[in-house]
């Protein structure tokens, strides 16, 4: 470890024993400066002098702080997949830092282990899942990079064992530690900070984890929809400008060991959209936009709304896929 001035071991020890849950006010790489004044009198006249100027440069805290999301344990039935468990990862440090991101359900004191599958990154904040949107996180390739106070939703999926019964409890533990480094705070990294400025290891030790829990449900049947859009902006690209068309494409899936009963599944038009007449499907075949037999519509009401009734799903039923285009206005 390197030898430090008092001055800046005193600005360490503030660093860090200050709480881990508050990223620090002044960023790493900020100057602080101190001059002294003395005035004096002398033959009558009032002298006044200055101290040499000291400057101390702050360095880089690594802290981290992960929140579990989920207001209570999630409800999952027997062989659910894809289950969500969120989580919030948030620098609490003062300088911009990434960090590796694990799962973990092997623990002991539950009643099952889930089974990590994916953890995904929330690209846009909305704090939901959509995997054709949010990013898939890949260890290495693309660790979330978050400026001081910076946070990021992520997203822990899980399988669900097929053999789970009503009420137990299955915990997952999510990781995130820094990259620069982890440790015994007050560990001092040559170097490893910003601008090439030390970085020290503040109480969270540069990694934090909390633990997110399922429970298994008496409802065994489970739909799952997924909704995804292609932009052909009809020059061989893909911008979304203008008069560009969109396919929304929305899959339904069925999990656990039930019968889903009268699954109707609707979807607005958005607005600055218009709905392109007869460019409803199932499965790739044609629906009507009027109300009849095939089970889909497009309501003349505003805003216009898709809807098709898919009838029962058995546990197991091909996955159902509808599609439909609308035209930027």
């Amino acid at each position: 470890m390197k030898r430090l001035s008092a001055a800046v071991a005193a600005l360490i020890l503030l660093l860090v024993s200050a709480p881990s849950g508050l990223a620090m006010g002044t960023p790493a790489g900020t100057d602080i400066t101190s001059q002294a004044t003395v005035v004096y009198t002398f033959g009558g006249n009032v002298y006044t002098l200055h101290s040499n100027v000291v400057t101390t440069t702050v360095i880089e805290l690594l802290d981290v702080d992960v929140v579990w999301q989920d207001a209570a344990p999630v409800p999952v039935y027997p062989g659910a997949v894809a289950e969500i468990l969120t989580f919030r990862l948030t620098n609490t440090g003062n300088g911009t830092d990434s960090y590796a991101l694990d799962g973990l359900s092997a623990l002991a004191g539950d009643d099952f282990d889930p089974l990590v599958t994916d953890i995904y990154l929330d690209s846009d904040g909305d704090g939901v899942l959509i995997p054709a949107t949010d990013a898939l996180y890949l260890p290495g390739t693309n660790d979330p990079q978050l400026p001081a106070d910076g946070w990021v939703n992520i997203f822990v999926l899980n399988d669900i064992p097929g053999s789970v019964t009503e009420g137990q409890r299955g915990d997952c533990q999510f990781t995130a530690s820094s990259t620069t480094g982890t440790g015994v705070p007050g560990t001092v990294i040559p170097g490893g900070g910003e601008a090439g400025l030390d970085a020290i290891i503040g109480t969270s030790g540069g990694s934090a984890d909390q633990i997110g829990s399922y429970r298994v449900s008496a409802l065994p049947v489970e739909l799952i929809i997924l909704k995804s859009a292609v932009v052909n902006d009809g020059s061989g690209g893909n911008e979304p400008v203008t008069g560009a068309i969109i396919t929304y494409t929305l899959t339904v899936a069925t999990t656990g060991v039930a019968t889903a009963l009268a699954v109707v599944i609707t979807d607005a038009i958005p607005v600055h959209t218009t709905y392109n007449p007869n460019t409803l499907t199932l499965n790739g075949g044609a629906l009507t936009d009027t109300v009849d037999a095939d089970g889909g519509d497009v309501a003349g009401t505003t805003p216009d709304t898709v809807t098709v009734d898919l009838g029962d799903l058995v546990v197991g039923a091909p996955v159902q896929v509808i599609a439909f285009t609308v035209t930027i206005d």
